[in-house]
């Protein structure tokens, strides 16, 4: 009997976070177990090669080999540049006081 391996795939989309659980044979690999979700099928959107994917939040690629209850994630594409977002911050916040009013009321 070969020995098997349990593990989860994750997606998160906006309203709800879907999750498979899986058993799997030793020595499966992130992108099988993603096919053996199903989640492909009914998230279209999914793209493998431009998704980024996970390990329990550690970046992976898709022939990385899955340990039992490994927690497998695949990540949407970011809507906003973080370091864009924290430079917009920024300038508005020199325009702005503490309270949120603008820098010319007294």
């Amino acid at each position: 009997m070969a020995e098997t391996i349990h593990v989860e795939v994750v997606y998160a989309r906006p309203e709800r976070q879907e999750i498979a659980s899986l058993d799997l044979p030793f020595g499966s690999t992130v992108g099988q177990a993603i096919e053996a979700s199903g989640l492909l099928v009914k998230h279209p959107e999914i793209d493998l090669a431009r998704n980024k994917l996970g390990i329990y939040a550690k970046l992976a690629k898709v022939d990385t080999a899955l340990r039992d209850r490994d927690r497998v994630e695949i990540y949407r594409p970011l809507i906003a540049d973080p370091k864009e977002v924290r430079k917009q911050r920024a300038a508005e916040g020199k325009t702005m006081k503490k309270g949120g009013g603008s820098a010319d009321e007294t």
